[in-house]
């Protein structure tokens, strides 16, 4: 009794020996969430390839893209993920998940802007509303609307805000600077063009940077512990972990300066309770208690808190019975909304694409809207830009999901690193020669429109810019010549309908697969050299 005495009041210099420690856990892991969230964006905003795609790595680990593809290396990922939070509590959200770094970055930002210190506080668990969002987000994956369940995705949320947001203010950057550098002879920066992919994506990254940048700039880690998906699945294998936060009673003296330092408002002072299902493993309060009250700790009898698993409130299972019925009829109204929307477009007769076009390695819409989670990854990486967000294309359940747009170019015939980079399966991997013979669409000819026949004039850009030789020039008359279609050997890159002179509307344009085919191998015609002896003008 009297050797623990000596060390209660000896609480200064023991708070002293264990801050090294300690501070090393913190530092190490604050180094390496930077590092991770840095190459994260970096890839994300990362318009002139500096990057090595290997780096898309980094986005397989990634907890609901491993989850929603389904593979069995999905699975692992997975399985490591709640081995690791079961081990060492919810180090994904500390370290790994861009979106919570984000959050920590902006609490960072708050904490030194203005002139009253910001402190936090406990606050209870909302657990109806933190288990709603899961709810949603399972009903709306068991439907295959995954684009609508990764709006609650940390990873694909903020996936969107790289794209959207960051990544033209990089580009805007990236033009000053090459403004300042070109007249002197410098080129080591060039010019690219800024544009909005989608009004509507655009819309939604802002929405989700506000919202998510406001609640972590008051309340810290709020997003994480009442809106995430991950969080809260992650935060119930957390309240099982082996190591996590303790505090130990006795040397505790509920001074509260671990809850002001906790960004997840999950330690209550008072009652000397850790929440550990929405700990975050950050290690502030460790910093902050003088005392050494506080450790990251295996589980032992005397650190065993008999309310650590307190969830709060009962369930209330009526409320619970109210929320599925209401969830379910949003779902069929949706439902019914997204075929009326299908009927409209179809009866639009200046819609000339009757069926979008997905990107390569999508295998079918079906495939694509059970799989993509939207983070944009793809259109980001495409270097030919003709992957954008859709909007209706594939109805409400495919909202924001990527689609072929052949209006700034076309898919380069010798590329398939889109379907490379896909996290979540939506597009399956394809070697190059298996995306040469994958058909994405085929090739449709408007001859009424056509510059050759309107217009009485030489064309043949749409056969010149044909990869496969689909499209050929076959006589017509006066000398003319007209496109001839082989949709058996076109792949739907969009050469021929990017290049075609004709506006509004192409004379020759892809029309979209709703399941994707494979396409006959062509054979490339032997060209004759032909002597020219004078200019032909």
């Amino acid at each position: 009794m009297h050797t623990h005495t000596q060390v209660g009041a000896s609480g200064n210099s023991t708070g002293k020996r264990m801050k090294k420690p300690v501070g090393k856990i913190k530092i190490f892991r604050l180094i390496l969430a930077l590092v991770l969230f840095s190459v994260i964006t970096f890839y994300f905003i990362d318009f002139a390839g500096l990057l090595p795609n290997h780096f898309h790595v980094l986005a397989h680990l990634q907890f609901v893209p491993a989850w929603i593809s389904g593979s069995v290396l999905g699975l692992v990922i997975v399985l490591i993920h709640v081995v690791l939070t079961l081990l060492f509590g919810r180090l994904y959200c500390a370290v790994l998940c861009p979106m919570g770094v984000y959050q920590d970055v902006v609490a960072w930002v708050s904490k030194r802007v203005g002139k009253k210190k910001k402190k936090y506080c406990y606050s209870r668990a909302k657990s109806i509303l933190r288990w709603s969002v899961v709810g949603v987000f399972i009903i709306f994956s068991g439907l295959g609307w995954t684009a609508v369940a990764g709006l609650t995705d940390p990873y694909s949320a903020y996936g969107r805000m790289a794209v959207h947001i960051f990544r033209p203010v990089y580009m805007a950057g990236n033009n000053l600077l090459e403004s300042i550098f070109t007249p002197f002879n410098n080129y080591t920066f060039y010019k690219t063009d800024i544009f909005v992919m989608s009004a509507f994506s655009f819309a939604t990254a802002i929405v989700t940077m506000l919202i998510v940048g406001y609640l972590a700039w008051r309340h810290g880690r709020t997003y994480c512990n009442t809106f995430c998906p991950v969080g809260t699945a992650l935060g119930l294998a957390s309240r099982f972990a082996l190591f996590k936060i303790r505090i130990d009673r006795d040397k505790c003296t509920h001074c509260g300066l671990c809850a002001m330092k906790c960004k997840a408002s999950c330690i209550d002072s008072q009652s000397q309770t850790v929440d550990a299902s929405r700990c975050v493993d950050c290690f502030n309060c460790l910093d902050a208690c003088s005392k050494g009250a506080l450790k990251y700790s295996y589980r032992s009898k005397s650190h065993t808190n008999p309310k650590q698993t307190a969830s709060g409130r009962p369930e209330n299972t009526a409320k619970r019975r109210f929320l599925w019925a209401g969830l379910a009829t949003v779902t069929a109204g949706a439902n019914v909304l997204a075929q009326q929307t299908k009927s409209l477009l179809a009866d639009d007769k200046k819609y000339t694409r009757q069926t979008p076009i997905a990107p390569p390695g999508a295998v079918s819409s079906e495939h694509l809207l059970r799989h993509c989670t939207s983070c944009h990854l793809c259109i980001s990486k495409c270097p030919s830009h003709v992957i954008k967000p859709s909007f209706l294309e594939y109805g409400i359940g495919g909202i924001m999901q990527p689609v072929m747009s052949y209006e700034k170019g076309f898919c380069n015939y010798h590329c398939s690193l889109c379907s490379e980079i896909c996290p979540n399966g939506a597009l399956k991997p394809l070697t190059k020669e298996e995306k040469q013979l994958t058909q994405i669409g085929y090739v449709v000819f408007n001859p009424d429109i056509c510059v050759v026949i309107t217009n009485g004039t030489n064309c043949g850009a749409c056969s010149e810019h044909c990869p496969t030789q689909a499209v050929k020039m076959l006589p017509y008359k006066d000398g003319l010549t007209l496109p001839s279609i082989d949709t058996s050997i076109c792949v739907g890159c969009g050469g021929c309908e990017y290049i075609c002179p004709v506006r509004p509307h192409t004379a020759i344009f892809v029309e979209g697969h709703a399941v994707q085919q494979q396409a006959k191998a062509f054979e490339e015609e032997e060209k004759t050299e032909v002597t020219v002896e004078d200019f032909g003008f």
